[in-house]
């Protein structure tokens, strides 16, 4: 028999891009300096330099119309992971200035060329069951996932040429 893992029920993160400050403001309310901004018609690159304790630098690609946030950790050796790209789902929201983020619990981890990974269904589902996610949003949140997971494997598990294959040709530093 299978063991359930319970999910503790948390809102949604939100996080906020300032292209005019060059910030960052993660969801704890955490201001970030970010060294590059790159605005595209269809989408915003950002990197930077991190103070966690696994990674020291983040480039992120936040891609409105996919609803997908798609990044690259780059972790201290001691911390290394299995995986490439880890791309968050949520909604994303251009502005003239600033862009926000909420994060809909769903994550993808790409290893390039080998599989994608879905992650975090029960975080999903715990949310909505405690009302912090609509109904409406959850659906969303699923059909990008399974959009991406669809799109992402039928390029050979390579997030990149998926993205350019949508008109988006993500570059990273």
């Amino acid at each position: 028999m299978e063991t359930v893992e319970l999910v503790a029920a948390h809102r949604p993160k939100v996080e906020s891009f300032n292209i005019t400050e060059r910030t960052n403001t993660d969801p704890k309310g955490f201001v970030r300096p970010v060294e590059h901004y790159r605005l595209e018609a269809w989408g915003l690159y950002m990197a930077r330099t991190a103070d966690h304790p696994s990674f020291h630098y983040l480039e992120s690609w936040i891609l409105p119309d996919l609803g997908i946030r798609a990044s690259i950790f780059h972790y201290h050796p001691y911390h290394a992971r299995d995986q490439n790209h880890y791309v968050d789902i949520g909604d994303f929201t251009r502005g003239p200035d600033v862009w926000r983020s909420e994060d809909h619990y769903l994550d993808l981890v790409v290893r390039t060329g080998r599989d994608t990974e879905l992650l975090d269904v029960g975080e999903l589902i715990a949310a909505t069951a405690h009302g912090y996610l609509s109904p409406g949003a959850a659906e969303r949140a699923v059909q990008r996932a399974v959009a991406a997971v669809d799109g992402i494997a039928a390029h050979g598990h390579d997030l990149d040429a998926w993205l350019t294959s949508q008109g988006m040709p993500v570059t990273w530093r």
